[in-house]
């Protein structure tokens, strides 16, 4: 199965692209973070600044620049800048252990990092390293307005993004400019232009913040960025409001906390993509009853096919079948198959792998040829030079065509969104002093909570206790990145074994509850904000009793599970809880002190203000959406409200349409307009106008002559578009049908009216 094939520029590079945007709207904005903002010509000024500086330190065609930065302005100035000068960046997050970092820049064929302020020092002292200070290097790079002149071809490296190696050993996917822009332009898979706002959540080392960067810099559109650490839920409803954000991704862990815990902050949303992993029907359901809510996406996609390969979009208001939810089709310039372990192609409804082809493909894995060959295979379906992704996934197809994804055929996961081979940790657990074997592998004892457990024998025969498993822990966190590290380690006497002498993982077992029970160094809490928050880990991890000195992430916690604890503690005590104050104090007891100490603030809710009516009426995010699709579907009658009411009885049309008058005149928004000036809409209350309503007599035909009138005037009306510009955007007719017996034709806009009002 194959995506359309769109004209999107193939030769373009993601620097070219940018460019046009910036010469066409210099002074919009591009970026925003907190109360910064930089227009396209700012951020191309910059970047073209610290492109040069760059040029000088030799960075060229096909150079891997390290970038050792938190999410911030200056990270965007330098991935762009990166690129500018022609090479390629690698993301090293912060957050990393050293050790890991340095394998990285080792790996990738590193030569220049640029380090933000404090960062440096994980780098530092490599062999053939420059580090460079990125604030330094932006300060001195000044003002230049011309870019670089090297030409920047379309299959040059763009970057290197490294995900989780069965090796014990990550490794790095090689991605060229070409496949980025086949994400970002003319994409079929969502809307992106200059009036989309794009919140950048995702971490610049996870593939997804491809397309929450580039989607809406290539596209005109604007970018906000979160703070850089981990986000708590209220956090991101305040940005979505304060910024007027359109389109939002989540990993599907975060989708289904934010639905749970702050359904109402993605109302306002025009797009929400989710992915990562299974996406709940009940959550997605619920989203999509959302009144004006926005359209979900269930995106699919490794990040050796650039972030997305199929999608399935659902628009607000679709009812979910009985199932899963698929995993759609394949977007644009993208080529999907389902084949047996020979390579042939599987009928419809037969699972097999899913393999990929098309303009998104990585070039292969960095310094690992024979993993390049191994995965990475030449076409046998008619593809002149073409290759495809052999992912490692089952999928099938439908019946309608749409896939399936029926989970992995190795023993590669995700959890919470993020890519892990249980081989890569069991590795390290092995190498660490004090063990002699270990084993990891993923538990869901919780239904719907996956989670990594790791299991080891002491050396000797031992008994390591709390000490060894306190040492492993630390060992593991300076070697790993936090959401590869075990949420819990059970010591064994033994690995359980298969007859062929293999470690017997369904034999593994479940890992007792740290917090279960009055036993060795139990405190039950002592007051009544110790007994809310134990109540609510209890919940949120699953536990059944948690004392005053247990630990949130030694039982099992996470960042994702600990912004359902910073929610739900936010309205049972009506305050904010920062979720910093949980990972500064992670038991029970220093968790109840700091927030005695945070005080009880009131929250901090603005005033309902009516909106004044002098100057220009801006519209809501939902009004937007509808007026931006309208604009796109000009005379499109698909957000019209029909509604036929059979009226039996006495009726005077008089008094109907005097009734009639006097709703128009209560509710502004039925005497609304929606006129547009450069581009950009205004709403238009119109004076209280009288409501007419045609009447149509249909008394001299039979019941089922009547019937079938009635039944075409409603459908001709339903069809019917409305002038957005030129209003009125409601009207009606009374259909006559005997003494007793009218139909009262009614329609309006979605724009001005909802189902809510309806009811």
């Amino acid at each position: 199965w194959a995506g359309a094939t769109s004209n999107y520029p193939r030769e373009a590079s993601i620097p070219e692209l940018f460019r046009l945007e910036a010469r066409r709207r210099p002074g919009a904005v591009a970026l925003e973070a907190g109360e910064l903002r930089l227009t396209y010509g700012e951020l191309e000024s910059l970047a073209n600044a610290l492109a040069r500086c760059l040029e000088a330190e030799g960075v060229g065609a096909e150079s891997t620049v390290g970038l050792l930065t938190e999410r911030s302005p200056e990270m965007v100035v330098a991935l762009l800048a990166i690129l500018k000068a022609g090479g390629a960046y690698l993301p090293l997050d912060p957050s990393y252990p050293a050790e890991r970092l340095r394998f990285m820049v080792e790996d990738g064929g590193v030569s220049l990092v640029l380090a933000s302020e404090g960062s440096a020092s994980a780098v530092a002292g490599l062999a053939g390293v420059k580090v460079l200070p990125l604030e330094g290097c932006l300060e001195a790079g000044g003002e230049v307005s011309a870019p670089p002149e090297a030409p920047i071809s379309a299959e040059q490296l763009a970057y290197v993004m490294y995900t989780s190696g069965s090796t014990g050993l990550p490794k790095g996917t090689a991605i060229p400019h070409r496949a980025v822009v086949r994400l970002v332009k003319e994409a079929d898979f969502m809307h992106l232009g200059e009036e989309e706002v794009f919140l950048h959540l995702a971490p610049i080392s996870f593939d997804a913040s491809t397309l929450e960067v580039w989607g809406p810099l290539l596209n005109g559109g604007r970018l906000v960025l979160a703070p850089s650490g981990a986000q708590d839920l209220a956090g991101i409803g305040s940005l979505i409001r304060e910024h007027g954000v359109t389109s939002l991704w989540l990993t599907a862990g975060l989708f289904h906390v934010m639905v749970d815990e702050r359904l109402e902050d993605l109302a306002s949303l025009r797009q929400l993509l989710a992915g990562g992993d299974v996406l709940s029907p009940p959550r997605v359901a619920k989203v999509l009853a959302l009144p004006d809510g926005p359209a979900v996406i269930n995106g699919y996609g490794p990040t050796e096919n650039t972030t997305f390969t199929a999608c399935h979009i659902m628009a607000p208001g679709t009812e979910l079948p009985a199932g899963t939810v698929p995993i759609g089709r394949p977007i644009a310039d993208t080529r999907v198959y389902v084949v047996d372990a020979a390579f042939r192609l599987q009928p419809l409804g037969v699972p097999g792998e899913l393999v990929i082809g098309g303009d998104g493909l990585a070039r292969g894995y960095r310094g690992r040829a024979a993993l390049t060959a191994e995965r990475f295979v030449p076409s046998p379906f008619g593809e002149s030079g073409g290759r495809l992704y052999r992912t490692g996934d089952r999928a099938r197809f439908r019946a309608g065509g749409e896939l399936e994804f029926l989970g992995r055929l190795d023993a590669q996961v995700k959890i919470r969104g993020f890519r892990i081979e249980p081989g890569e940790v069991e590795s390290v657990l092995s190498s660490a002093p004090g063990v002699e074997r270990a084993a990891v592998t993923v538990r869901e004892d919780t239904p719907g909570e996956r989670r990594l457990v790791g299991y080891y024998v002491p050396e000797d025969g031992g008994d390591g206790g709390k000490e060894l498993e306190a040492s492993l822990r630390a060992y593991l966190e300076e070697s790993l990145p936090s959401y590869m590290v075990p949420a819990a380690l059970v010591e064994l006497a033994e690995l359980p074994l298969t007859p062929n002498g293999k470690v017997d993982r369904k034999a593994l077992p479940a890992p007792a509850d740290v917090g279960g029970g009055e036993g060795q160094g139990y405190l039950a809490p002592r007051n009544q904000t110790e007994e809310l928050i134990a109540g609510i880990w209890s919940e949120v991890l699953g536990v059944d009793q948690v004392g005053v000195k247990d630990d949130f992430f030694g039982l099992g916690g996470h960042s994702l599970l600990a912004t359902q604890v910073s929610s739900r503690l936010r309205n049972a005590l009506g305050t904010e809880v920062p979720l910093r104050l949980l990972f500064e104090n992670p038991t029970v007891a220093g968790l109840a002190a700091a927030l005695a100490e945070h005080g009880r603030e009131d929250l901090d809710i603005p005033p309902l203000v009516p909106a004044s009516r002098e100057g220009d009426l801006p519209l809501s995010f939902a009004q937007q959406r509808l007026w931006f699709i309208d604009q796109l579907e000009p005379g499109s009658p698909a957000y019209n409200m029909p509604l036929p009411l059979l009226v039996e009885g006495d009726l005077n049309p008089s008094t109907l349409e005097a009734a009639l008058t006097t709703v128009v005149a209560r509710h502004e928004s039925l005497r609304t307009r929606f006129e547009s000036e450069g581009g950009r809409p205004r709403q238009v209350v119109d004076a209280p106008w009288t409501f007419r309503l045609p009447l149509v007599d249909l008394q001299g035909l039979p019941k089922e002559g009547a019937e079938a009138v009635t039944r075409e005037l409603v459908r001709r009306d339903g069809m019917a578009p409305f002038d957005l510009a030129a209003g009125p955007l409601l009207r009606g007719a009374l259909l006559r049908r005997g003494a007793g017996e009218h139909v009262l034709v009614f329609n309006m806009h979605h724009i001005v009216s909802d189902g809510w009002s309806l009811g």
